[in-house]
């Protein structure tokens, strides 16, 4: 049983459509990040950085007892070479690397990138014309990045893994990016392709019916978008690892 820490967000999304196209069993604890869930102390065993999502295998290979980690990169790896599905092994250095540079591609660029647009875009309480001009431009520079490894064949690294369940759910919100996927024909099938897998259907129906108020206010944004070294230092000391 795996149990995911989670929120509705891109990175959220992440390993809960991964689990599902695994068929992982799972349990789901949400940790609203509107409401300061992800300051607690249970929460910041596993996290330290106070972001979702975060995972606890209670039946880790090398059978120790609970593993816990954090940051979706490293969740989508762990689970996928767990199962042995959606990244080649090391034994397939090429095909194993192909997946990881995308993968690795998405949390360094693609991600970040896009985050920084959807704050600067939506949530800053200033519209501060460069910020958006520089993270709305690079966003379409990354799509375009996208649409050029897409234009001859169907996935990211050829056959459909963990690199594409990476990327997808940032390109959910690409009207809200300032992206017009028409732009991009082959981002725009892989997009649609994606979207019709029942793994993924079923991930976003799971994940909409636990946040069912996506409303940022003036309390939640002071939470999200007001942290600093102080917070840190504020939070409570909690020694790794978790265990249940």
């Amino acid at each position: 049983m795996i149990t995911l820490y989670f929120w509705t967000t891109p990175n959220g999304y992440k390993p809960l459509i991964l689990l599902n196209e695994l068929g992982i069993d799972y349990r789901i604890e949400p940790v609203n990040i509107s409401t300061g869930a992800q300051f607690e102390k249970g929460f910041l065993a596993i996290a330290p950085n106070n972001r979702i999502p975060a995972i606890i295998d209670d039946a880790p290979v090398d059978g120790e007892g609970p593993l816990s980690l954090f940051e979706s990169g490293a969740i989508l790896e762990y689970l996928a070479d767990k199962r042995g599905q959606l990244l080649p092994s090391p034994a397939q250095p090429r095909q194993r690397f192909e997946v990881l540079q995308w993968l690795y591609w998405q949390m360094g660029g693609l991600g970040p990138m896009a985050g920084q647009n959807h704050h600067f875009v939506q949530y800053a309480p200033q519209q501060i014309a460069y910020a958006i001009q520089r993270y709305v431009n690079e966003t379409s520079r990354l799509y375009a990045v996208m649409n050029k490894q897409l234009a001859a064949q169907e996935f990211l690294a050829g056959n459909y893994s963990i690199a594409d369940i990476a990327c997808y759910p940032w390109i959910v919100p690409h009207a809200k990016q300032r992206q017009n996927l028409a732009d991009y024909p082959h981002l725009q099938a892989w997009f649609e392709r994606i979207g019709e897998r029942p793994a993924v259907k079923a991930a976003y129906t799971e994940g909409a019916a636990i946040n069912t108020n996506a409303t940022v206010t003036e309390e939640s944004r002071t939470l999200l978008f007001g942290q600093s070294a102080d917070t840190v230092a504020r939070n409570p000391s909690v020694q790794p690892p978790y265990r249940s």
